[in-house]
């Protein structure tokens, strides 16, 4: 299955994610507690897709998605976060997420969401 990176500042919220994920057969290769360390994570891991919180101290989701696209445009991340995808795109229009998943979310929405963005 996908090799995956989890980026969440929220240690629950990591591992509720990480648990469903290796649930559903995909391999999780690392988790990163905020944008810095995502993008370094990224970068290095190189992994089939993230997952990607938007509200961490501090370079925020929105712009280390957009540093991880600049870097590797063919980069697949998924946003998971307590602000819904409308109110995202009214403060970040050009926000470059593969798909987008409202906290609390239920756990066959995150794997519907990696097989969307796979095209499993």
């Amino acid at each position: 299955m996908a090799k995956i990176l989890v980026v969440d500042d929220s240690k629950f919220m990591r591992r509720i994610i990480i648990d469903a994920l290796k649930d559903a057969g995909h391999e999780v290769v690392g988790e990163a507690e905020n944008g810095n360390e995502g993008i370094e994570k990224y970068l290095s891991l190189k992994p089939d897709l993230a997952t990607m919180d938007m509200t961490m101290a501090g370079k925020d989701g929105m712009k280390a998605i957009k540093e991880i696209k600049k870097n590797m445009a063919n980069a697949k991340i998924i946003v998971v976060s307590a602000l819904s995808e409308t109110t995202l795109k009214m403060n970040e229009p050009d926000l470059e997420g593969d798909a987008f998943l409202t906290k609390p979310f239920e756990y066959h929405d995150l794997i519907k969401a990696v097989e969307k963005v796979l095209k499993v």
